[in-house]
């Protein structure tokens, strides 16, 4: 997880804050509220995004140290497909998109995309 990207976009968010406030000095205090907290849901969503990326469960199928998920009908490994993007919403509303192995059941051919 990278602190400094962190801190980067905080202080970036902070600056916009500072900037839209400037630009909008009769704003009623339910605009400023809706402004800053749609602002720090992108940094929600930027360190969520890395948050999940740093998961030692997101490389599973690269290497033998990590155990493959279970398919949620037949309850045996699954066999890795590749990596694949996903997007989700998160509660904020903004989007987070993640980098996972994909994986597919030999015995059902379901594919998963693990939620870890």
């Amino acid at each position: 997880m990278d602190e400094h990207a962190w801190h980067a976009k905080s202080i970036e968010i902070l600056t916009d804050i500072k900037a839209w406030r400037q630009a909008h000095p009769t704003a009623t205090f339910v605009e400023i509220e809706d402004q800053v907290h749609t602002r720090l849901m992108e940094l929600e969503a930027h360190v969520l995004q890395d948050a999940a990326a740093a998961s030692k469960h997101q490389a599973w199928g690269q290497s033998t140290d990590t155990l493959a998920p279970l398919c949620p009908t037949c309850a045996i490994p699954l066999q890795a497909r590749g990596k694949r993007e996903r997007t989700l919403h998160g509660n904020g509303g903004q989007s987070v998109t993640l980098s996972r192995t994909y994986g597919t059941c030999p015995r059902c051919g379901c594919g998963l995309f693990p939620p870890r």
